[in-house]
């Protein structure tokens, strides 16, 4: 299997994630039913998102490996019956970190 698809690292660091977000957001201990509530939440979230840097800063993930991390986090939060507002800004915003840190930075150009 080449690795684009190995997809080994990237579950265990997404379990890994899930298993933070379910212990910080449990699913009756707070209000995240509204994407006003869920972005206010995600605010708390620096410790996961240095994870997440350091992540995709060592092992640099490809297109379908950062779809599989996302779609093994929404259906995580699914299944923990989580609000549909909470899931998908979570989703996008981990996402997006996920993106974001993997992109090589360009230098920039002194005119």
């Amino acid at each position: 299997m080449p690795s684009w698809f190995a997809t080994k690292e990237i579950d265990r660091f997404a379990d890994s994630i899930i298993a933070e977000l379910l212990e910080r957001f449990p699913n009756a201990g707070v209000d995240l039913s509204t994407r006003k509530s869920s972005e206010r939440a995600m605010k708390s979230l620096e410790k996961i998102f240095a994870a997440i840097g350091a992540f995709a800063a060592a092992h640099r993930p490809n297109l379908y490996q950062k779809a599989r991390f996302g779609n093994r986090i929404k259906w995580a939060l699914k299944d923990g019956a989580y609000p549909e507002a909470f899931i998908d800004v979570v989703t996008h915003e981990l996402l997006k970190h996920l993106t974001l840190s993997s992109t090589p930075r360009r230098a920039k150009r002194r005119a």
